[in-house]
């Protein structure tokens, strides 16, 4: 229980009062936000884990970051956000850059950092506000469908349910072949995504952490009753946790790593094209969540903005360069925040209560580490699902073709591709060159030319 004279200080520091809400709320909105968000600490080092990274150090750094991050935004903005390792941003790290490009992901570290130092240096400028309001609005909801696509395209790999195919490229997985192996992990995968998505239309707080939990769990029954026999030499692996201490030291694996790069295999120019597409993907992901959840919570003043937008955006920028130390991917605003606003946190105790529950499940890393794969693919798929509802969002109709081509080229691009870059590039390049020749010339911030300049010239020389 809390005292009357702690909350009396937690009032006096988070304006409690000031904006009609209370500690229990806080409390209560902190703890709901962290249930819907917490399945990034199953998902981020799986993910990672596919770039060499070492899974238990990553969930560390996820877990530290997250704490840094959202008790920047809690002390320093006084708004209910919470922050972690960014879905989307983590698979640009793992399958763009490091897969993709073949780039050891020390360097895809690096390029995080220096992200966020720029980040900083802008947040402390207007130039962060400047950039977001060049870009059309058509193109800002297509880079979020996009990556959904892409994420859930991921989901679907990771499930097993997407094979390689030579007539085809990709088609459905065959679940007779293996089916205690992959067979059975591909039906578990989708079993999981029903769960989910009933859970979560339930409006069930957690649903997606539920989700995770409830497949693996069922995979786990599949295991000691014999449909699913581990072969780890196929990368089955036995489905049962260790209830092992956390090892701590495993944080040494990526602490700092940033700073220990070859660039024998890198060329400077390919370099700075990674740091501004991570700039760029993070740039919208981070003001688009804190502009929409913002509206959400009527955060908002008459003309539309943010007033604390500038301290949100610091807070944003250390997390992610603290984070790329640490050994994370970047380390953004979660849209999963609007599920602790809808239940009334207005203030920065919200996410100082939601940070110090990232900060205690560091303890429980050998259980969120040996969660499999096909449990996390879900996830996935229902976060591809959120993202790509934003498409309601783009007109479609005739009058709006220069402005909707584009947006469809972006997001098409980015999983036809595998690249998130790609589909931000070629969505910038379209809409410069549709617009110019249809004579809209007019409607083209100046910005958007230097942007759509420089994808061209990665073009020409990468």
């Amino acid at each position: 229980m809390i005292r009357e004279n702690e909350k009396k200080m937690l009032d006096k520091i988070f304006k409690l009062k000031q904006n009609n809400t209370n500690v229990k709320t806080e409390i209560t909105a902190g703890i709901t936000t962290f249930m819907t968000m917490a399945y990034i600490l199953a998902v981020n080092p799986s993910i990672l884990g596919q770039a060499g990274m070492d899974t238990t150090a990553v969930l560390l750094a996820t877990c530290l970051a997250s704490f840094i991050g959202t008790a920047c935004m809690a002390l320093m903005a006084n708004m209910p956000f919470a922050l972690s390792a960014g879905m989307g941003l983590n698979a640009f790290l793992t399958y763009t850059v490091v897969l993709g490009f073949g780039y050891p992901w020390q360097v895809a570290l690096l390029a995080v950092f220096i992200e966020g130092i720029i980040f900083i240096l802008l947040s402390l400028t207007k130039v962060r506000e400047a950039i977001f309001n060049a870009i059309p609005l058509s193109l800002k909801h297509a880079v979020s469908v996009g990556i959904g696509l892409f994420i859930a395209f991921i989901g679907l790999q990771n499930a097993g349910l997407t094979v390689s195919n030579q007539s085809t490229l990709v088609s459905i997985v065959n679940f007779t072949d293996n089916f205690q192996t992959g067979g059975i992990c591909a039906l578990l995968a989708i079993i999981g995504t029903f769960i989910m998505a009933v859970l979560y239309i339930k409006k069930v707080k957690g649903s997606i952490l539920i989700g995770i939990f409830a497949t693996w769990i069922l995979g786990i029954i599949c295991q000691l009753t014999g449909i699913y026999v581990p072969n780890p030499e196929a990368g089955f692996y036995s489905l049962l946790p260790t209830f092992a201490m956390t090892d701590f030291s495993k944080l040494g694996e990526t602490f700092g790593q940033c700073f220990n790069v070859d660039f024998s295999n890198v060329g400077i120019f390919n370099f700075i094209i990674v740091i501004f597409s991570f700039l760029f993907v993070d740039l919208f992901d981070t003001l688009g969540t804190l502009i929409g959840v913002s509206a959400k919570a009527g955060m908002l003043d008459k003309d539309g903005r943010l007033p604390r937008i500038k301290p949100a955006l610091l807070a944003d920028a250390i997390a992610t360069t603290a984070g790329a130390v640490l050994g994370t991917s970047t380390t953004t605003t979660f849209v999963e925040s609007s599920a602790g606003v809808a239940e009334g946190g207005r203030t920065g105790l919200t996410s100082m209560t939601t940070a110090i529950l990232f900060l205690v499940s560091m303890f429980f890393a050998p259980i969120f580490t040996a969660i499999p794969s096909f449990a996390t693919a879900p996830a996935l798929i229902i976060v591809g699902f959120l993202m790509f509802s934003n498409i309601s969002e783009i007109k479609l109709s005739s009058k709006n073709y220069t402005t909707a081509i584009p947006a469809y080229l972006c997001i098409i691009a980015m999983p036809l591709f595998y690249s998130i870059s790609e589909g931000i590039s070629i969505g910038v390049i379209s809409y410069v060159i549709i617009n110019l020749i249809c004579k809209k010339a007019k409607e083209i911030n100046p910005i958007m030319y230097v942007l759509a300049a420089l994808f061209i010239l990665k073009y020409i020389f990468l």
